[in-house]
């Protein structure tokens, strides 16, 4: 059976093109309150999971060690787009564990954000490792293996002590075994591993809440998610949806983005938490289908709500700008 049609795209009052997918919401306990498709079907949930994978960071006393705040646990959670307050925060982090650029083992690319590479590109320089969507992620692991005296070389690998202990973090969270039978290898060279979407939504929900973790892991939850919320553009970055989800309802919204599609939120306050997939991948879908799931929670605040709506369902603009059509969720959803 094929999942449900989640998202249309409109031109001129005409359905173009359909998105399916897959998405359900959970509490603190694991209850599911809304689901939609076959969410018992494993996903990779990539970088959707960096504030899961962040953890050790801030279990190890790494954070606190460093003198990291709010921007730096940000980053270590985000997918940014490079611009040069993302570069330069990871190169600093990466300063206090006595590191530079050549300890990332994440590979180098193009900023994500436009004006980022214009401005690259204009001044003749060419993108580093620090520009990496995930370098403040990296920065993350390489400063936990500085700070516990492990060997930091080789830190992406599946057997690396580093990846070891995220892996056992996340299948304590979620639930799930992971091993080699269900791993992958991410775009920045980690370790990735499939799981349902209950499963990932289920630990996003324990750490909004705080419910069924032990002290330590609690409270590196909660600095985590707060430090998100607080700083939504190191997490993201300029236009980013993450960052406009985040700044739409100010401490109240976690939201973070995973490749391929997959989108997942959690609401502290309501200590409930959701995860998507859109099939074919597209992130105007994604991003559509989560801002509604979002709305059917924050009903009590017209304001929110409405300005949640208003990234579920869009207008389409062409190269002039004009509106030619609609990105829109379907009933489903809503």
């Amino acid at each position: 059976m094929s999942n449900p049609v989640l998202v249309e795209v409109t031109r001129a009052g005409r359905v173009e093109s359909r998105h399916r997918g897959c998405a359900i919401v959970v509490d603190d306990r694991g209850k599911s309150l809304f689901s939609l498709g076959a969410i018992e079907t494993p996903v990779y949930p990539r970088s959707a999971v960096k504030a899961m994978q962040a953890l050790p960071l801030v279990e190890s006393g790494a954070a606190d060690h460093y003198g990291f705040g709010n921007r730096e646990l940000a980053l270590a959670c985000a997918s940014h787009s490079g611009e040069p307050e993302h570069a330069a925060l990871a190169a600093a982090m990466l300063a206090k564990a006595g590191l530079s650029e050549t300890a990332l083992e994440c590979g180098c690319h193009w900023p994500l954000g436009e004006m980022a590479t214009i401005e690259l590109a204009r001044t003749g320089a060419k993108p580093s490792q620090l520009h990496n969507n995930c370098s403040g992620k990296h920065a993350g692991f390489l400063c936990t293996a500085c700070h516990r005296g492990i060997d930091p070389a080789g830190y992406i690998q599946y057997d690396h002590a580093i990846q070891t202990t995220v892996k056992e973090t996340m299948a304590e969270l979620s639930g799930v075994s992971l091993g080699v039978e269900n791993s992958g290898i991410d775009g920045c060279g980690i370790p990735t591993f499939a799981l349902p979407l209950q499963a990932i939504a289920h630990g996003f929900a324990k750490m909004a809440s705080g419910t069924g973790l032990e002290p330590i892991r609690a409270g590196a939850s909660k600095k985590l998610m707060d430090a998100c919320m607080a700083e939504p553009f190191y997490v993201a970055g300029s236009k980013r949806a993450c960052t406009r989800l985040m700044q739409t309802a100010p401490g109240r919204i976690f939201a973070k983005f995973g490749a391929e599609g997959v989108y997942c939120a959690a609401l502290p306050r309501e200590g409930i938490a959701m995860a998507l997939k859109c099939d074919d991948g597209a992130d105007r879908a994604a991003e559509a289908m989560v801002a509604a799931l979002l709305t059917r929670y924050c009903k009590s605040d017209a304001a929110i709500n409405e300005a949640l709506m208003a990234q579920a369902n869009r207008p389409l603009k062409n190269r002039n700008g004009l509106d030619v059509g609609t990105i829109r969720v379907t009933d489903a959803l809503l």
